[in-house]
């Protein structure tokens, strides 16, 4: 990752930090992007010179172009876009409130189709065609392959998700950027709340095959693929991190 310059969004807490902190890690500079500014603000004193941290709300194209706008000021045009961005509301499909719906849909669809566009337009732009380097990497979720009580807006939007990831990857695949998706499994992280510590959720984790939550470091070496040089070749593709949680 060394020379790269990545836009993550999300990244207050969850995937999001721990991907910054592994980009950082691996050399990249990073620009982290999340609607928490004072949790954005702790993490980028933590990572140094090489973070800079915006106020971005996915859901906003303005605050999108500003947070694109800012990265070019600061690191030249970003080259790695992760978007990660997510709200998960539970409730089954009958009862859910439209305002909910909406909300899950505008975060996790509509906003990460407006942050992978940005990134694709300005790299199109900056004339990623000559050298191929322009990687886009969409978080999805393991739910786009299940069917489960009260997670439907969720699980079909991951699915439109991966989907998405390959209609991206077709349209700019002449133009030097790969666009790829990775579905991670369970994992223990803020957006699940206290649900793997109550006896269903500990139930769940019971029915698992191997009978755990992934570790959040299991997603650092596909991560680390599609955003580096070494996927030069891989376009297009929609990876499951899982542990076998979905056989």
């Amino acid at each position: 990752m060394q020379g790269r310059t990545a836009l993550i969004t999300g990244a207050s807490s969850g995937f999001g930090a721990h991907f910054a902190r592994l980009f950082v890690a691996q050399g990249a500079n990073v620009v982290i992007g999340a609607r928490r500014v004072d949790r954005l603000a702790k993490l980028a004193e933590e990572l140094g010179d090489k973070a800079l941290a915006l106020a971005l709300d996915v859901t906003d194209e303005a605050s999108i172009i500003a947070a694109y706008d800012a990265a070019e000021a600061r690191f030249g045009t970003v080259d790695t876009v992760v978007a990660n961005a997510g709200i998960a509301v539970a409730g089954r499909s009958i009862d859910l409130p439209l305002g909910d719906f909406s909300a899950v849909v505008e975060t996790n669809f509509t906003g990460l189709y407006l942050t992978a566009r940005e990134g694709a337009r300005r790299m199109i732009a900056a004339g990623f065609k000559a050298h191929g380097r322009g990687r886009v990497v969409l978080i999805g979720s393991i739910t786009a392959e299940m069917t489960g009580q009260g997670d439907s807006a969720y699980a079909a939007i991951k699915a439109g998700v991966a989907h998405l990831g390959r209609q991206f990857a077709r349209e700019w695949v002449r133009q030097g950027i790969n666009v790829n998706t990775i579905q991670p499994g369970y994992i223990s992280t803020e957006i699940g709340g206290d649900w793997f510590e109550t006896e269903g959720g500990k139930a769940q984790i019971a029915a698992f095959h191997r009978k755990r939550m992934c570790p959040i470091d299991a997603l650092d070496a596909p991560l680390l693929l599609f955003a580096s040089d070494a996927s030069v070749h891989i376009t297009g593709s929609t990876l499951t991190v899982d542990d076998g949680q979905v056989l």
